[in-house]
């Protein structure tokens, strides 16, 4: 699911690697889009709790002075430092277990044809994902072996608002 990175995409996670570590935030994302010369580097981080505007702004200010002191970009470019998201992508085991409770839309393989399924994720294994589906007496639980998942991202939970 997560692509290679290019050589100059390496550097610069190596380059951004121990600063994030120090400050205790993961990589959750980089990447290089433009073109024209616009270019525009994005860095999505993520933390056990969340990350909030005033830590984006916090890691775009320890960021940029990295990117200024080693210079890896030969054009001009933007730095953009951003939260995975509310509808982040499921990429891993680890991640599916972090948010065991929350609500997930999940693409998966029947037999051949594809489903998809929007519950509340509420057991993880190795091979398997189980997830809550309806409400009240219409409730079902569902089980999705891992192998069979497309792909799966969080969903906004808009029964708890």
């Amino acid at each position: 699911m997560v692509s290679t990175p290019t050589p100059q995409l390496a550097r610069i996670r190596d380059l951004f690697q121990p600063t994030l570590d120090f400050l205790g935030y993961e990589l959750y994302d980089l990447a290089l889009t433009g073109s024209g010369g616009h270019t525009t580097l994005r860095v999505r981080i993520d933390r056990p709790e969340g990350v909030t505007l005033d830590d984006c702004e916090r890691v775009s200010k320890s960021l940029s002075a990295l990117l200024d002191q080693a210079d890896p970009l030969p054009t001009r470019y933007d730095l953009e430092v951003s939260s995975p998201g509310a509808e982040r992508p499921l990429r891993n085991l680890e991640e599916y277990r972090r948010f065991v409770g929350k609500r997930a839309n999940v693409h998966y393989r029947m037999g051949e044809s594809e489903q998809v399924a929007e519950g509340r994720l509420t057991a993880v294994s190795d091979q398997m994902i189980e997830l809550q589906l309806g409400e009240g007496k219409h409730q079902r639980t569902t089980a999705i072996p891992l192998a069979d998942v497309l792909s799966a991202r969080l969903a906004v939970d808009l029964s708890r608002h």
